[in-house]
């Protein structure tokens, strides 16, 4: 592997590990519909209990990182691009369901890494 992508993914990894404070607006599940070859955003509540985890505002339950959780999303957004998905979440007329800038900056990057991966034809994991 060339050294400078190997040094790159070593750190990308690493700050993949880092404690963030979630987003009180919610979250998004992130996916490429091959279908109708668009980025995908499926966006759910929550609220950020007292440890700082993100639990579902209906049963109060903690929801994991991993794994399969059975909940209704609120809004679906989808784009032919990472910028035509960010223009429909950031500079839309309503509320943003973002608060939070690091959050923000965070899911711009997720939408460049599955575009990327779309148009490659390539699986796209979310960080």
């Amino acid at each position: 592997m060339n050294p400078i992508v190997e040094a790159v993914t070593v750190l990308d990894n690493k700050l993949s590990n880092r404690y963030i404070d979630l987003d009180p607006g919610g979250y998004f599940i992130i996916y490429i519909d091959r279908e109708t070859n668009q980025i995908c955003a499926k966006h759910y509540t929550n609220t950020i209990n007292d440890r700082g985890l993100a639990v579902d505002p209906e049963t109060g339950e903690v929801i994991p990182v991993r794994g399969k959780v059975e909940r209704t999303h609120t809004k679906i957004y989808s784009a032919r691009s990472a910028k035509e998905l960010c223009i429909q979440l950031f500079e839309s007329k309503e509320p943003s369901l973002v608060t939070k800038l690091d959050h923000a900056a965070y899911l711009g990057r997720e939408f460049v890494r599955a575009e990327t991966a779309m148009l490659a034809g390539q699986e796209y994991v979310q960080d």
